[in-house]
């Protein structure tokens, strides 16, 4: 057997350093300079709705977004915000409120200084701010009224709204080069171009680089990854990462994981959203999930207790493993609000819920808790393991509610006050 010629380094492998970017603070918020990559969101009522508006930033700030973008389009939303604000506040919910603004921000933050205010970012997009001779007016304005808030902005360039008069320069001059680009490595350098010269305009209209937050956002894998690395390349701003029309299910959930979990990967990124469209009547907050989930896989950060569970196979006919691992995974998601602060530190708690024999005691002795229930045709009883070592075997109907009452005890014993874990019972 041939050796390799380049054998596989025996240490464990990890990330990239992260790109070294500015740190920006947004509201209670550090993003980027070394700060623990942020997870937000962007709700979908109509801002204008104060009440649907504060209930769904609620249920995404409970699920775990760090900040909530809202869409300000209109009077009526721009009038809203510090009511928004408000309600927030007397929920006790302090997650910062970010502003959308597109066309008119610059009029909707003039005219409502209150919704200025109460805003702890800005979002502009440098591809319709403004058109033609008002583009940079009206650019000054909002950079202006940041300013004159103390408030830090997301300069966000998007494929599908890019500034139309740069994208056509740039593509004349590839016509007129001796060795023209590829369209699409043009339009990627539009989008470069489009938030780095927004960028410094914004510094010369005295915004300190410690607000400002750059995006450069396409809907394509292959460009998203191009685009962001060429933008870390070129500037040290922070960056906030985001496949935008991401889709709908598993193609949204695909598409955003395996673009940003590259660059995330590369040390490039440091605020990502993941863009889903939700089911009809589906639920906002699930795009919060996927991205707690993508930044924990990939070992940056932890928010919730990981659960293990096997495939299944002909071995494991039946449901009982299934349906016992998503009670587990649902419990744990459900309680960890109200666990952050009486149970510290139970977010790096892992659960194995296995199907038989062949994997389930191997893969229950390297969580803190695991079980392995029997599959078909094995023996019925249920061995749990706690820190590696054996603690119990369940049997009879009620293994399921056995096994998650040990869990609880479990998180109580190790994360509560007494921080006491139980030792392994002899059999």
């Amino acid at each position: 057997m041939n050796k390799l010629e380049n054998p596989i380094d025996s240490d464990i492998a990890g990330p990239a350093p992260r790109h070294q970017t500015t740190q920006v603070k947004v509201g209670n918020v550090a993003v980027g300079g070394g700060a623990p990559i942020v997870v937000q969101s962007m709700t979908n009522t109509d801002t204008a709705d104060i009440d649907g508006t504060i209930a769904q930033v609620a249920a995404l700030a409970r699920a775990g977004s760090e900040m909530v973008r809202i869409t300000v389009d209109r009077e009526e939303a721009a009038a809203a915000v510090p009511h928004i604000r408000d309600g927030l506040a007397k929920r006790g919910i302090t997650t910062p409120l970010i502003g959308d603004f597109h066309y008119i921000g610059h009029k909707l933050l003039a005219a409502y200084p209150a919704c200025a205010e109460a805003l702890a970012k800005y979002r502009i997009n440098p591809g319709n701010v403004g058109f033609k001779d008002k583009r940079d007016t009206q650019f000054a304005d909002i950079i202006e009224i940041a300013n004159k808030n103390s408030k830090p902005v997301r300069i966000g360039a998007n494929w599908g709204s890019l500034d139309q008069e740069l994208l056509t320069r740039l593509m004349d001059e590839n016509a007129a080069s001796a060795d023209p680009r590829d369209v699409r490595a043009v339009t990627r350098e539009a989008m470069v171009q489009s938030a780095l010269l927004s960028a410094a305009r914004a510094e010369e209209l005295g915004m300190p680089k410690d607000r400002i937050i750059l995006s450069a956002k396409v809907s394509a894998v292959q460009d998203l990854i191009a685009v962001y690395q060429d933008l870390a390349s070129r500037s040290d701003y922070a960056i906030h990462l985001g496949l935008t029309e991401a889709g709908m299910g598993t193609k949204g959930i695909v598409a955003s994981s395996a673009a940003l979990g590259i660059l995330l990967q590369q040390g490039i990124g440091d605020t990502i959203r993941i863009s889903l469209t939700p089911e009809p009547g589906g639920d906002r907050t699930r795009e919060v999930q996927v991205g707690q989930e993508l930044l924990q896989t990939m070992g940056f950060r932890t928010f919730v207790p990981l659960v293990a569970a096997c495939p299944g196979c002909g071995r494991t006919t039946s449901t009982t493993f299934q349906e016992l691992a998503s009670s587990i995974q649902s419990f744990i998601r459900d309680e960890m609000p109200n666990w952050k602060s009486k149970y510290p530190g139970v977010e790096e708690l892992n659960v194995a819920v296995m199907g038989c024999i062949v994997n389930g005691p191997g893969e229950s002795k390297h969580a803190n808790i695991g079980i392995s229930l029997p599959g078909t045709g094995e023996a019925p009883a249920a061995p749990v393991f706690v820190d590696g070592k054996k603690f119990r075997t369940l049997r009879g109907p009620t293994i399921s509610a056995d096994f998650k009452a040990l869990v609880i005890d479990y998180i109580d014993q190790r994360y509560g006050q007494g921080a006491k874990v139980p030792a392994p019972a002899a059999e």
